[in-house]
């Protein structure tokens, strides 16, 4: 294998290695979207709760107090993994440049040794109607 095609592989390796990063990275951040999503539908079903029971409402700030508490860190989880996000999205795109150039530059390569055999070709053919114009022609004159 050519040193271009392992360094082209080597680098589709990384942009594998970073999309699987970016993905596991969007799975937490959708677990913990999903968990504020949680919090909500909790809410709204201890509201429902205490309509039904009037008398558990005195509990009802405490446990306001918590989930205002669990949607803070969790938001505050969220930001912190969107930035983490971008950041691997950034380093994908940048992996995905750095296997398109190494691809560029094996293709300039690779049309640069077809040229050279097309240019040997053609001169060793050049030479060779060199050679036959100075002789003459079989059962001729």
């Amino acid at each position: 294998m050519s040193w271009e095609k392992s360094l082209i592989r080597i680098a589709g390796y990384d942009v594998e290695i970073r999309q699987k990063r970016l993905a596991e990275v969007v799975l937490r951040r959708e677990a913990a979207e999903m968990r504020l999503l949680m919090i909500d539908a909790e809410q709204e079903a201890e509201a429902a709760f205490i309509r039904s029971r009037p008398e558990a409402a005195f509990h009802q700030s405490a446990y306001l107090a918590g989930c205002k508490a669990r949607r803070l860190n969790i938001r505050a989880e969220i930001d912190l993994i969107l930035a983490e996000e971008s950041g691997a999205r950034d380093a994908l795109a940048e992996a995905f440049e750095a296997q398109k150039k190494y691809e560029h530059v094996a293709d300039g390569m690779a049309r640069r040794r077809l040229r050279e055999a097309a240019r040997r070709e053609t001169a060793e053919l050049d030479e060779l109607g060199v050679r036959q114009a100075g002789r003459p022609a079989p059962g001729g004159v």
